[in-house]
């Protein structure tokens, strides 16, 4: 009882996210662009009456597109950890971990998927695909922040040492110095508006 009530809730809530998407849509086909104008709905408009054995194919290529982004992900984080970046290690570290995540759970709900598909469960089956959508585009949110994420050079914490060496080809002048050694005192200011 309790799962058919969860289920109704978030097919319904499903559902009002497919509908209201697909009166924007709709909305936004019968407004007249402005020439040259980039279409407002490039990329996000979808099929939202899939049978049930489209929506396991489609989850199919949601699953490869997700692990694609994870491997190029893992490949720029053991590339940032051989050139010792440790601020871009740990920013694609992170997003390395939730594209796991993310990843984890689509593979779970592809499998509840399976299951539905095979019992002709329809509503299951729109349900689990929406989620999968939805975990499809947080994956692709994942790989973009991860393509933003920014190195810097490794500071090193502690005692620094400076060595200063005077290359002895230079020509010096003594005359220049007012002490005898060499040295070069300055006396500072006693106030700032003192000095003319």
């Amino acid at each position: 009882m309790r799962r058919q009530r969860i289920l109704s809730f978030t097919s319904v809530a499903a559902l009002a996210l497919l509908l209201g998407h697909g009166i924007a849509a709709a909305q936004a086909q019968g407004q007249a662009q402005a020439p040259g104008a980039p279409d407002a709905n490039a990329g996000i408009t979808r099929e939202v009456n899939l049978t049930p054995a489209e929506e396991l194919v489609q989850s199919d290529s949601f699953l490869a597109r997700m692990d694609g982004s994870r491997t190029t992900v893992r490949q720029s984080l053991e590339k940032a950890r051989l050139q010792r970046d440790v601020v871009k290690t740990l920013c694609l570290n992170d997003k390395l971990n939730q594209l796991d995540v993310a990843l984890r759970s689509a593979r779970e709900r592809h499998q509840s998927l399976q299951s539905a598909v095979q019992r002709s469960d329809i509503d299951l089956a729109k349900h689990e695909f929406t989620i999968l959508s939805v975990l499809r585009q947080r994956a692709d949110q994942l790989s973009a922040e991860a393509n933003q994420c920014i190195g810097q050079e490794a500071g090193f914490v502690g005692e620094s040492a400076i060595q200063v060496t005077i290359d002895p080809g230079i020509p010096q002048d003594p005359s220049a110095f007012n002490d005898p050694n060499g040295s070069v005192i300055v006396e500072p200011p006693i106030c700032a508006s003192c000095v003319k």
